[in-house]
């Protein structure tokens, strides 16, 4: 991803230097990082918006509306998925670090694969 918005759920204040959540929906804030031709203009950070169970379309219109082209997940619904589709955000997977820097640097390079349908979950983890 060359330029472009990109959301990573986040724990705590998130930032650059932050470490993910494990589930996007009930993440603390969503750290929003701004690539330009390749590098990282800016980065800030958005509230999570309050959600019931079965409230995943919450996150995927706060992000929509904030302009986000992508968003890297450990781990996501069907649902959910499909709702990041429809606004169109590109839905990237990463399970295995915590940092949000090295995960943001690999989709910036062209190292994250966009989440298949098969590897969605249940929800609630």
């Amino acid at each position: 991803m060359k330029n472009g918005r990109i959301a990573i759920p986040s724990e705590g204040n998130g930032g650059l230097d932050g470490l993910r959540a494990g589930h996007f929906g009930h993440c603390d804030v969503f750290t929003i990082i701004d690539v330009k031709d390749g590098a990282i203009e800016s980065v800030s950070t958005i509230e999570n918006v309050e959600h019931v169970q079965g409230g995943c379309m919450v996150p995927v219109n706060l992000l929509g509306g904030h302009k986000v082209g992508a968003i890297v997940v450990g781990g996501i619904g069907m649902r959910p998925l499909m709702g990041f589709k429809q606004v169109g955000i590109e839905v990237y997977h990463d399970d295995q670090r915590a940092e949000i820097r090295p995960v943001v640097e690999d989709l910036i390079a062209g190292n994250l694969s966009v989440i298949a349908d098969d590897q969605v979950c249940g929800g609630g983890h």
